[in-house]
């Protein structure tokens, strides 16, 4: 099970930000090339990159293009904000969304060969079982993904959207949102259960597994190889169409009518979103391309 590996590569909130993992020198020395993309007129430029959210520390995936075109960028557009300085009202709605009485057992929504791993994992949460008896599969699922996070090493310093909304804000430069964190939250309430269900067995998944997964996608995106991208990030969606429609397909599709809509006023904008969501057929760029905008690969 990898499907939350895609998650933590598409969204970008609840902590699933800028994951670090342990890689070897080679990785991190590799040159940088992530995808770059343009799209612009008159008087109007947008520039698409395709972020990691989860990075090893110290990694150097900045490039001339990318500095130029971040430096050239009068705002910043990232997938969702959390608001650092009241983290609680993000709390509170991802209690809202995801606490509810009268849910089946927390080990009775997993296979009978995954229960005793995620006994296991809610061990070594330190979460009363009790507790997440009472959330949503999806909302458990998220609570202990911080047991895997934990083993792994993580830190929440080193990912892309991190580092490009430091740079903005010490420039002066305004940051905006494409979806609410309800909104993001919303995706996964409204998921059905058995999709939900995916996401707890993923949250039991061997750590090794998950590395040697991250490991390739990590070098994916570092190449900059679209096609690579699109097979490593999205993949997991082959099998689960309900999760393909509510993290990939509508997303795209809601985010390219932006674009859209963006492109009628002036100015020049930085767009950091998920690299699964420009890599593929279903991806933003594509869907651009089919509304009959010019989009340039700038690196």
């Amino acid at each position: 099970m990898r499907i939350w590996n895609q998650i933590r590569a598409s969204l970008g909130f609840l902590g699933l930000a800028a994951v670090t993992f342990g890689l070897s020198g080679p990785a991190l020395a590799r040159e940088s090339k992530p995808a770059l993309w343009e799209i612009s007129d008159k008087d109007t430029n947008i520039y698409l990159f395709g972020t990691i959210h989860l990075l090893p520390p110290n990694t150097n995936w900045r490039s001339a293009k990318l500095d130029k075109a971040t430096q050239d960028a009068g705002t910043l557009v990232v997938e969702t904000i959390i608001d650092e300085k009241n983290p609680a009202a993000f709390a509170a709605e991802y209690a809202r969304l995801g606490v509810r009485a009268g849910l089946p057992p927390i080990t009775s929504r997993v296979s009978a060969n995954k229960q005793a791993a995620l006994r296991a994992v809610i061990t070594k949460s330190g979460i009363p079982e009790a507790a997440l008896n009472n959330m949503e599969t999806w909302a458990a699922a998220f609570a202990l993904l911080q047991v895997q996070f934990k083993e792994l090493g993580v830190s929440g310093n080193d990912g892309v959207e991190n580092t490009l909304k430091q740079a903005f804000t010490a420039a002066g430069k305004p940051i905006q949102q494409l979806e609410t964190n309800s909104e993001q939250l919303g995706f996964f309430d409204t998921l059905p259960e058995a999709a939900q269900r995916e996401l707890l067995e993923g949250a039991v998944e061997d750590p090794a597994a998950a590395k040697q997964q991250f490991n390739a996608m990590f070098a994916s995106w570092m190449s900059g190889d679209v096609k690579s991208i699109a097979q490593t990030f999205n993949a997991e969606f082959t099998n689960s169409p309900e999760l393909k429609a509510a993290l990939l397909q509508r997303r795209n599709a809601n985010w390219s009518g932006w674009v859209e809509r963006r492109m009628q006023q002036p100015g020049t904008v930085f767009m950091a979103v998920g690299s699964g969501h420009l890599a593929g057929d279903d991806s933003v760029v594509e869907l651009l391309k089919r509304r009959g905008y010019r989009v340039k690969r700038v690196q």
